[in-house]
């Protein structure tokens, strides 16, 4: 759904921009308050992960192609705030290194993919765990939930910018009905994705996922043996027989009456009462896991993505709204068109180009999720 330059008129693409801008920036003071040691690199890998799985367009009718948004799936794993940070910095690598989605269309885009479905899918996502049992399940639920919902809400704020600033002479009716119906359809690819990456990280380490803070906290019973008998003490005169026997100084309570209350899974270290003496589980296998994803999807697994035009291509040149589009500013870019330029062979252009595109994404991405989280830290301890 990236709007190439043309399509909106300069008056309205400057608004689109101001609230772009603006949406970011109560985002990067939102953004401090959901980072911490591990979610900052995490937010990055994240970032990292929407870029490449974005390059795998999968067949959505005929003719007609559709890939990941990623709204929503930043949203749930490190926060809305931060999730719109995460889909901002993909839409500017794409835009700036890939001629992908116009730079003077950048505030638009930034508005419509980032703000509206990063809003839309935490809304409906917090939504559905309110309404259904409180249990780990129920977050990949609402995750498929908010991501069907959030493609066709991205596709009817498209109709509505596109009526305010369109270049064509079309009628908004006609768009959004047919971008509606379309992205409906794209919707459905979104939550599958969507939810498969949720849940596959809810089932190793539910304590990252952002938006299950609150739902998958567990009473955990650690049994270390069998519980230690020790002789009954004398009971004092006239107390005999109505005592518990008090067990001696140091000895090792049964194990049965052992348990530890696991904090919310997601909850962050200053939120939550950790267990004395429980070391910080490190997060390096899921890091090394979500890159090893992303490498594999943007420099293989994409050579084998649709090549028919994505769900505004289509509609664009259907119904005339693409007459007026313009030359990408960085149509000359090496990588322009994610291809590495003089490179003949299709496979290794592309494949090249979206590892490229996964590490310029990450190093981006985690440099402003570390400086984020840096300022937290010093904003708290002045606060001290």
């Amino acid at each position: 759904m990236h709007v190439p330059d043309g399509f909106i008129d300069a008056p309205v693409s400057v608004a689109t921009g101001a609230v772009a801008a603006a949406a970011v920036a109560v985002s990067l003071r939102g953004a401090r308050r959901e980072l911490d040691e591990q979610a900052a690199p995490l937010a990055g890998l994240v970032a990292a992960f929407i870029f490449a799985v974005q390059m795998l367009n999968f067949p959505v009718a005929a003719g007609t192609s559709g890939h990941l948004l990623g709204g929503a799936l930043a949203a749930i794993l490190v926060g809305p705030y931060t999730g719109v940070l995460c889909v901002s910095v993909v839409l500017l690598m794409q835009g700036v290194l890939f001629a992908d989605g116009g730079l003077t269309a950048l505030g638009v885009n930034i508005t419509d993919m980032a703000v509206v479905t990063t809003v839309v899918a935490y809304g409906i996502f917090r939504a559905v765990l309110k309404l259904a049992p409180n249990r780990s399940r129920t977050v990949t639920v609402a995750s498929f939930a908010a991501a069907l919902v959030s493609v066709p809400a991205a596709a009817v704020a498209f109709t509505g910018i596109y009526a305010l600033g369109g270049t064509t002479d079309v009628a908004s009716a006609k768009v959004f009905t047919a971008m509606v119906g379309v992205h409906v359809l794209i919707g459905i690819g979104e939550a599958a994705i969507t939810a498969l990456t949720v849940g596959a990280v809810m089932a190793v380490r539910p304590d990252l996922v952002h938006g299950a803070r609150g739902v998958t906290a567990r009473r955990l019973e650690l049994r270390t043996g069998a519980p230690v008998r020790t002789p009954a003490p004398a009971s004092p005169a006239g107390n005999a027989g109505n005592a518990e026997p008090a067990a001696p100084a140091g000895a090792a309570a049964p194990a049965a009456a052992r348990t530890v209350t696991a904090a919310p899974a997601g909850t962050d270290a200053e939120t939550a009462a950790p267990t004395a003496g429980a070391p910080r589980r490190s997060a390096r296998r899921v890091w090394a896991a979500g890159l090893g994803a992303a490498l594999l999807c943007a420099g293989v697994v994409s050579f084998y993505a649709s090549a028919s035009p994505d769900g505004l291509e289509k509609v664009a040149h259907d119904k005339g709204i693409d007459q007026k589009t313009e030359d990408h500013a960085a149509k000359d870019s090496p990588l322009a068109d994610y291809g590495v330029k003089d490179i003949s062979n299709a496979r290794l252009s592309g494949g090249l180009a979206g590892v490229i595109g996964v590490g310029a994404t990450l190093a981006v991405g985690t440099g402003v999720f570390v400086v984020v989280r840096r300022r937290r830290a010093e904003t708290d301890a002045e606060a001290r």
